[in-house]
C-alpha cells in the first residue's frame, strides 16, 4: 500500500525526537515551510477513536495537514479544517491551535466498504464535496472561512488547491503515514512549502519536484531522524533558516462539566425521555476525542429539574 500523498499548487513534538512542528525559510526568505513529526499524535488519535487502517489514514492525513497549516498561528489563534463529501467517508473535522493542540473526528467510523481495500488511493471514498478552512484570529472581529470544491480526493492535492484558489498562495504538501504488514502506523510526518511573492519561478519548480519525489517522511522519522535534519538535508541547496520549533499533540478541552452544560441545552422533552427511559448510565461521548462521560438517572433528573417550568 502507498503510504503518502504529495502535491503542489502551481501558480504564475516536545522531546528531541518527539512530535514537533518546525517552521523554516528557504531561498533568502522567498519560500516558507513547515515540517511535522507526528508519530505519537497519529498513534494517540487512532487509540482514542478506535480506528481501523483506512480510517487512520484518512483522519491521520487531515491531522498532519492541519498541524502544518497551524505553523503560523500565534497567541489564541485557532484553525479548523472541514470536509463534507458524498462518498463513504461522508466528512471529517479537525482543529488546531497555536499551542500545537490538535483534535478531530470522522463522520463515519467505520467507513462503509463494498469490498477489500487494495490501496490507499482515497478518491473513491471521498466523492464530490467541499473543503472548508476557518481561521479564528485573536483580536479579529469574526472568523474567516474559505471554501473550495473537492477536486482530487487526495488531501495533499486538495489543500494545495485550496491555498492557490482561496488564498492565492502557491503551496506544496507531502503527507506520509507508512504502515507495517500488520496495518500499524510505523511513523508519521508531513511537509508544507509556500511561495512568498518574491519567489522565483525556477526556485518554485525545483522545490515542487523535490516535494513530489521526497522519500517517506514517516519512515525517516521512524528511523530516528529529526525534523531539523530532514530540512537541512533535503533543502541544503536553498540555505534553510530554522525559525521555530514547538510540540504537537492530541489534546481536547472537553470535560465533564462542559458536557453537562450541553445537556442543559437539550429540548425539555428530550431530557424527560432520557430521565424516564434511560438506559442508565447514559453515556455521552465527545466526538473530537472519544472520551466517554456517563450520567446516572439522578444526574439526568437534576438537569431536567433545573429546566422544568415548575422549578
Amino acid at each position: 500500500m502507498g503510504d503518502r500523498e504529495a502535491a503542489t499548487g502551481a501558480g504564475p513534538g516536545g522531546e528531541e525526537r518527539g512530535d514537533r512542528l518546525v517552521s523554516f525559510l528557504l531561498a533568502g526568505g522567498s519560500v516558507r515551510g513547515a515540517v511535522v513529526h507526528g508519530s505519537r499524535l497519529i498513534a494517540e488519535m487512532r487509540r482514542r477513536h478506535e480506528l481501523g487502517i483506512l480510517e487512520t489514514v484518512v483522519l491521520g492525513r487531515a491531522f498532519l495537514g492541519i498541524a502544518l497549516m497551524s505553523s503560523g498561528l500565534k497567541g489564541e489563534d485557532r484553525l479548523a479544517l472541514q470536509i463534507a463529501c458524498s462518498g463513504p467517508i461522508a466528512g471529517l473535522s479537525v482543529e488546531a491551535n497555536a499551542a500545537g493542540e490538535i483534535r478531530g473526528f470522522l463522520e463515519r467510523v467505520p467507513i462503509p466498504l463494498d469490498g477489500p481495500v487494495e490501496d490507499l488511493d482515497l478518491r473513491r471514498f471521498f466523492g464530490a464535496g467541499l473543503l472548508s478552512v476557518t481561521r479564528v484570529i485573536e483580536g479579529a472581529r469574526r472568523p474567516f472561512t474559505g471554501r473550495v470544491d473537492l477536486r482530487f480526493g487526495n488531501l495533499a492535492l486538495d489543500l494545495a488547491h485550496y491555498f492557490l484558489v482561496s488564498e492565492q498562495i502557491p503551496t506544496a504538501f507531502n503527507l506520509s503515514l507508512p504502515l507495517d504488514r500488520g496495518g500499524e502506523v510505523t511513523g508519521a510526518g508531513g511537509l508544507m512549502l509556500q511561495a512568498m511573492p518574491e519567489a522565483e519561478e525556477r526556485t518554485l519548480a525545483e522545490l515542487e519536484g523535490i516535494v513530489a519525489a521526497l522519500p517517506s517522511l514517516g519512515e525517516r522519522f521512524a528511523r530516528g531522524e529529526t525534523p531539523e535534519a530532514v530540512v537541512a538535508e533535503t533543502f541544503a541547496a536553498w540555505s534553510p533558516a530554522l525559525l521555530a520549533s514547538r510540540p504537537v499533540a492530541f489534546r481536547c478541552p472537553c470535560h465533564r462539566a462542559r458536557i453537562a452544560s450541553l445537556l442543559h441545552l437539550l429540548p425539555i422533552q428530550d431530557l424527560k425521555e432520557m430521565r424516564d427511559g434511560g438506559p442508565f448510565p447514559i453515556e455521552i461521548r465527545c466526538r473530537n476525542c472519544g472520551a466517554r462521560y456517563p450520567f446516572s438517572r439522578e444526574e439526568i433528573a437534576r438537569i431536567y429539574g433545573s429546566r422544568h417550568p415548575d422549578n
